[in-house]
């Protein structure tokens, strides 16, 4: 396949939430204008009309904070340097607070296609606990501008385990969440991030224990199953056909190349990593990435990215490993951690709540 996925990494947000480890710094217009040149510039390196680019994310950071003139002109400068196909998903991370009907026309017209909005959670109370800028009023407004103004593929973020969630709020929030028109929701648990406002004390005394938080996942699964939202990953729900084509790409070790500062990319057969450092990839005429892996994807990468997904892994596409990992089959499918039909092994729910732990113990 010769097809490529492209991230863009834009670092800038309005506030920072108090939770978040990602790479980001607060916006200003002149940086913003200054970013953009460089992504630009950066676009044109890498040009090769010979691959078909079939997804492109704006990924952040808080990526609905550029305008859409300037989205516009990466999405230009994209499909001037490879071959961008007529149906390629595009997808934009945006923040509720950030999105008006005028906004998301300008959206439209810019090339988007697909929105990921960041909800988090449809209680105010919680959302204030996380320091977010939107109300759960103003995060069901950005939702509802969106259908209106002609997205018909819109993903939810939604965060389970927050401090002092509850069953009964955790499904007030999916009630109302999944009444809107959406078809796709990210589901991600809270982990407090070493470094982070929330690595203190006081967050941790707040939080659900493991049990509470496995409960909390569990319901998750079944009352999202129940509103058609089907699991397709660990953390990812959705309506029949409206899987992130862009985040499968991760899962399946398909070519993406990232582009902005902190960005990954896995291309060309090497993986490589942009540096946390806005100025230097403005300064710089390209960015400066350092290699992370010369030989992606072997087995041990490709079976438990494999894993991760609901479909689980086609044992006949590691034929050479079958026989050990079907003698260790057995305990976790006992345990219920695991379904196995001779053929495909993929983990339950169950499984999904202790992956790490599961797939260490099937594949290495």
């Amino acid at each position: 396949m010769n097809t490529l996925g492209i991230y863009i990494h834009v670092p800038f947000c309005g506030k920072k939430c108090s939770y978040c480890d990602f790479y980001s710094v607060c916006y200003t217009k002149q940086q913003a204008e200054l970013y953009v040149g460089a992504v630009l510039r950066n676009i044109r390196h890498y040009a090769d009309t010979s691959r078909t680019v079939d997804t492109v994310y704006f990924g952040g950071g808080t990526p609905s904070l550029l305008t859409c003139e300037q989205l516009a002109e990466i999405m230009s400068a994209i499909s001037k340097s490879f071959a961008l196909s007529a149906d390629a998903e595009v997808t934009l991370e945006a923040n509720p607070s950030t999105l008006t009907p005028e906004k998301l026309r300008g959206l439209r017209s810019s090339g988007i296609n697909r929105l990921s909005i960041g909800v988090q959670s449809m209680s105010d109370r919680e959302l204030k606990i996380l320091g977010r800028s939107h109300t759960a009023d103003r995060a069901e407004k950005a939702v509802l501008d969106a259908a209106n103004a002609g997205f018909t593929n819109i993903s939810c973020d939604l965060m389970t385990a927050l401090p002092e969630q509850t069953p009964d709020s955790l499904a007030a929030s999916i009630e109302r969440l999944s009444a809107l028109p959406i078809q796709h929701i990210s589901a991600y648990i809270l982990k407090i991030e070493e470094g982070t406002p929330f690595d203190c004390r006081d967050v941790r005394s707040m939080l659900p224990d493991e049990d509470e938080t496995a409960g909390l996942y569990l319901l998750m699964v079944k009352l999202l199953r129940e509103r058609r939202f089907a699991q397709y990953e660990v953390s990812n729900f959705a309506k029949n056909g409206f899987e992130s084509r862009h985040n499968c790409r991760y899962w399946k070790c398909l070519d993406y190349l990232g582009i902005g500062p902190a960005a990954h990319s896995c291309y060309n057969g090497k993986r490589f990593a942009v540096e946390r450092d806005i100025s230097g990839f403005i300064s710089s005429p390209v960015q400066e990435v350092t290699v992370t892996d010369d030989a992606p994807c072997g087995f041990e990468e490709f079976a438990m990215l494999r894993l991760r997904l609901a479909e689980g892994l086609l044992l006949s596409d590691v034929e050479a490993h079958r026989e050990e990992i079907v003698k260790k089959i057995p305990p976790l499918q006992k345990a219920g951690y695991v379904c196995f039909d001779g053929e495909r092994v993929s983990l339950t729910p169950e499984g999904f709540l202790v992956s790490n732990s599961v797939i260490e113990r099937l594949i290495f």
